[in-house]
């Protein structure tokens, strides 16, 4: 995992919830946590483009629903910038199923993909269609 450049915009806090964009089984997820924050005392996680999180899945397969499972965002509705200035946003918020090594459980991802997160994880990247 590698780290981001560029301001990266924690725009979805603990709660937040995301589309799943694979075909997992999952429809929509419900941020739990978030891995590898480190913040300030009493202050929730809140994730970001290219963050891995630990989610509840609300809506999808009989047996997908109610489990606690990985996941790694890869779009967001807030605006974060690059390195190079520019500043991305998208239309939804998105995330992909995961296990502990970044390898997607499904085979294919739906819609655009951040290249910040398709640099960070790259079996996401693999998987892809299109990377903005």
């Amino acid at each position: 995992m590698k780290a981001i450049a560029g301001r990266q915009m924690r725009g979805l806090p603990q709660g937040a919830r995301l589309n799943c964009v694979d075909n997992s089984g999952a429809k929509l997820i419900e941020i739990v946590t978030v891995l590898n924050y480190k913040g300030v005392h009493r202050r929730s996680p809140s994730a970001g483009v290219g963050d891995m999180i630990v989610a509840s899945v609300k809506k999808g397969n009989p047996e997908m629903r109610r489990q606690l499972v990985r996941a790694v965002v890869v779009r967001c509705r807030r605006a974060f910038r690059r390195s190079d200035g520019t500043m991305v946003q998208f239309e939804d918020n998105a995330a992909v199923l995961t296990n502990e090594q970044g390898e997607t459980k499904g085979s294919s991802i739906k819609g655009p993909v951040s290249r910040e997160a398709a640099e960070r994880w790259p079996r996401i990247a693999a998987a892809a269609t299109t990377i903005v």
